[in-house]
């Protein structure tokens, strides 16, 4: 049977992002614990037996342990799969889409912070500033590469650093006026983050993208809520995986806009 390169290419893609998914699950139980993402090896959060490494095999170890731990029996989230099995769909996407180019390892970094803090953010209702603010920095630092925006190196990065504001200052300003009129919080403070982020690693009209895309995607997500009938904790639903949304379509359609001036 023959295979092409580019088989290959994308059967290593969905490997490596299976084993990446693993990392970032990792990295979304012990971040907002301030544990060391290194050590110790992972255990089960129940019993705390060390998990054995053919135990530990992305996406496959948890199907054969049909979702339990081996030791106590204690069901093991479905996430774990879910990020797992995304992350390596996410990963096939962008590798399929921009091929071995420089963009593609700068893209997918981007994609996996966003996986991180949507998962923290729909958990804990918090995104930790390392991812938010950390992507503002990757956007200025890969401006040069990204096919967002065009130009010179000069040019590349002062559309970089005009969406960053735009997304900070534009989100900052919406916050308070709901503040204002709500009297209460209607934003945090790593939504704003986040959204200074979107700017710097799409630019301007990617701002407005984002908004709209997730926009939409927090109103299909109340409306499921609605009629499943669920209560929202304290009235409120977590913004930053809709806005990740938002920045995923950024990063896969880098010249589509939905406005333009």
């Amino acid at each position: 049977m023959y295979f092409s390169a580019d088989a290959f290419i994308l059967a290593y893609a969905s490997i490596f992002g299976l084993i990446a998914g693993s990392f970032l699950n990792v990295c979304i139980y012990r971040i907002p614990k301030n544990l060391s993402i290194v050590r110790p090896r992972s255990a089960c959060t129940r019993c705390g037996a060390k998990i054995r490494w053919y135990d530990n095999i992305p996406l496959l170890s948890w199907l054969l342990l049909r979702g339990k731990c081996r030791g106590c029996n204690a069901k093991i989230s479905p996430q774990y799969p879910a990020v797992e099995l995304f992350t390596a769909v996410m990963t096939v996407l962008f590798v399929h889409k921009f091929g071995l180019s420089l963009w593609t390892p700068c893209a997918l970094l981007a994609v996996y912070c966003l996986i991180i803090l949507s998962v923290i953010d729909m958990r804990l209702m918090i995104i930790p500033d390392r991812f938010s603010i950390g992507l503002i920095a990757v956007g200025l630092a890969i401006c040069f590469a990204n096919p967002a925006f065009e130009g010179a190196a000069l040019a590349r990065f002062l559309s970089s650093l005009g969406g960053a504001c735009a997304g900070f200052f534009g989100m900052w300003a919406v916050a308070l006026i709901g503040t204002f009129v709500f009297k209460k919080e209607a934003m945090g403070g790593g939504d704003v983050k986040l959204m200074g982020a979107i700017g710097a690693l799409s630019g301007v009209m990617g701002v407005v993208n984002a908004l709209i895309i997730s926009s939409f995607a927090g109103i299909f997500y109340f409306g499921i809520l609605v009629l499943l009938r669920k209560q929202l904790d304290n009235g409120t639903i977590p913004f930053g995986p809709f806005l990740s949304v938002g920045l995923l379509f950024n990063l896969y359609f880098p010249a589509m806009v939905f406005f333009a001036p």
